[in-house]
């Protein structure tokens, strides 16, 4: 204990970290372990983990097959720059996305983080009709409620009025929001909206079925085919943001596999790697790639991060594709949405609940009201569970191999702490 406390003191005052008001906000917790779906603390308790590390860890924590996998990894190569050189692990991995992908999305360009991830897909959607003749095409489309990233050029793609980036309003492109056009008055402004700005849209971006920090609102898979369809109609390409949805989440493999949709361009993180390393992936159609290919040098896509296709996270990302092919991941998905109906329906009888929603492995309960969110967080952490609610958003995200007993912890939680809130209103 005495060198935890080394470490920490000396440490804490020293770092800076995400979303916090480091004036204000309590002490973060001090995690020393984590193994299944559980966060082991420095004072001895255990936290069972109800969002999955930001919605990564789908296979819980230690799985044995990636470690194995990172530890052989490492002995033979941990990494090497991808400009010039490649290596087994990212080739396996790109033909194993380019085959479990739908239609011919099939060309992967890597990257170390999800909003980078974001950041290529503009660029490539930008570059492409620069490629064709079309350098007036160079503006993007986004939702209401959308959250793309927290880079300039992604937040520049997130709902305005998102807190987090309110501040930086002014300082980022110009692009365009559009209303989700979830019924068919909706659907003829979003028609209208892309006729108008189509001579000068080179796409439109969406999180396929469920937008997640923008605060888990969801829709159908109509919804998204006739988004897809629009597009196509007024050649403007689709960029599908699954760094949230990817990898099982929303019940599909990939959640644009609901709608029968091939987006021209699909960005994946979070999960790709179960958890264990920082890793992305940028993946164009065929007509897409086709389009920088040329005599002139100046049509490549000029990007290239210093950690691409790291060796390390590609062997990760391997092995956490061989556990969704030999282990049930989406029967678990499916046992843990119906248990999410079930035992976070009766929130929506609580006062202060404005909604409960649930998709796959999803599952969001929506408040009204100002919202302790610090408070919150005290709470579920009291009561043995990591939950970390935002906005006005409390939200389950577990891991896929959670067991129905360890989850209906995780929703009790949830019921016995908005009823205490609810009795304080």
């Amino acid at each position: 204990m005495s060198e935890t406390r080394d470490w920490l003191t000396e440490g804490l005052p020293h770092i800076w970290l995400p979303y916090t008001q480091m004036k204000t906000s309590p002490a973060p917790l001090t995690v020393v372990s984590a193994q299944g779906v559980r966060i082991r603390l420095a004072d001895g308790r255990g936290l069972i983990d109800g969002i999955s590390s930001w919605w990564t860890a789908c296979h819980g924590y230690g799985h044995p097959h990636i470690r194995a996998a990172v530890e052989a990894q490492l002995a033979d190569l941990p990494h090497v720059m991808f400009a010039g050189l490649v290596h087994e692990p990212a080739l396996r991995l790109a033909s194993r996305l380019s085959a479990l992908l739908p239609g011919d999305l099939e060309r992967v360009f890597f990257t170390e983080s999800g909003s980078v991830a974001v950041e290529v897909a503009l660029k490539m959607a930008i570059q492409y009709w620069r490629n064709k003749g079309q350098p007036e095409k160079q503006r993007i489309a986004y939702f209401r409620h959308a959250y793309h990233g927290d880079t300039f050029a992604t937040m520049a793609l997130c709902d305005p009025d998102e807190g987090m980036h309110a501040l930086f309003s002014g300082s980022m492109p110009d692009q365009i929001m559009a209303e989700l056009p979830s019924d068919e008055t909706m659907r003829r402004a979003f028609d209208l909206l892309l006729e108008t700005h189509a001579e000068r849209l080179a796409a439109v971006i969406i999180e396929p079925l469920v937008q997640g920090a923008g605060g888990m609102k969801m829709h159908d898979a109509a919804t998204l085919a006739f988004i897809s369809e629009a597009c196509r109609r007024h050649e403007v390409l689709l960029i599908a943001d699954e760094i949230m949805t990817g990898f099982g989440r929303s019940g599909q493999m990939f959640a644009c596999q609901e709608a029968g949709v091939v987006p021209d361009i699909i960005c994946l993180s979070k999960a790709l790697t179960g958890g264990t390393l920082p890793l992305a992936a940028t993946v164009a159609r065929r007509h897409v790639f086709e389009a920088f290919l040329a005599d002139d040098p100046t049509a490549a896509l000029m990007h290239g991060p210093t950690y691409m296709a790291n060796a390390l996270a590609c062997a990760a990302a391997n092995a956490s594709l061989d556990l969704f092919e030999r282990e049930p991941r989406r029967e678990q998905v499916a046992m843990i949405e119906a248990q999410l109906r079930a035992e976070l329906g009766p929130c929506r009888e609580l006062s202060g609940v404005a909604d409960v929603r649930v998709k796959g492995a999803i599952g969001a309960v929506e408040l009204t009201g100002a919202v302790d969110l610090d408070d919150l967080r005290r709470r579920f952490a009291e009561l043995g569970v990591w939950v970390r609610p935002f906005g006005n958003v409390v939200y389950l995200m577990p891991p896929f191999v959670i067991s129905a007993g360890d989850l209906a912890t995780l929703t009790s939680a949830v019921h016995q702490v908005l009823g205490e809130r609810a009795q304080r209103l």
